[in-house]
């Protein structure tokens, strides 16, 4: 599988992955499906600070990651959330992992000190995904979100990453260097 940064060509296969999960599952809260002009300006807008990455198998998108910002107060600047979707019927083949690995690689190289999944529960995937590089679960929160006449629960997972400088400058705005994925 090739990882690499997405562009433009990928909107409409990403598009597509993440409006399944809206219409059918409880992984992600959203329940209105985007359009591809709505997911162009999300990944453009979330790609000025932290990668966002789609992994392809034989010329198809198989699945996209990425991180955010956690929350826009200026002290959390070094803290990232991540987000791995896999197309439907797709997991199990390594790709999620592989995806994640990228990811996790690149934020490395930024000025990202944590890392935070936020996972709708259950979802044993996600859990085994995030724990198998290491992530710890920290917090958990009983029936915060409504959908599909049901409530969910929500976990956090944490992981601070190996930093490539000891010594963050204080006045730093926390701006990611975007570099290359190696294949």
């Amino acid at each position: 599988m090739e990882v690499r940064a997405c562009e433009s060509k990928d909107i409409a296969a990403i598009c597509a992955i993440y409006n399944h999960f809206i219409k059918n599952t409880t992984i992600t809260f959203e329940e209105e499906t985007l359009s591809e002009v709505d997911m162009q300006v999300r990944v453009e807008s979330y790609q000025k600070i932290y990668p966002w990455l789609v992994g392809c198998h034989q010329g198809s998108v198989v699945g996209y990651t990425y991180a955010t910002r956690w929350k826009e107060r200026i002290a959390y600047r070094h803290t990232a959330e991540a987000t791995i979707y896999v197309k439907a019927g797709a997991a199990g083949n390594g790709y999620g992992k592989a995806l994640y690995s990228a990811l996790l690689e690149s934020l490395c190289k930024t000025r990202c000190h944590v890392v935070l999944g936020c996972i709708a529960l259950p979802n044993e995937a996600s859990v085994g995904l995030h724990e198998s590089f290491g992530f710890r679960n920290v917090a958990h929160f009983c029936e915060v979100g409504r959908k599909f006449g049901q409530w969910l629960d929500v976990g956090y997972w944490e992981l601070q990453l190996p930093s490539l400088s000891a010594h963050i400058p204080e006045d730093s705005l926390g701006a990611a260097v975007i570099l290359p994925v190696p294949g």
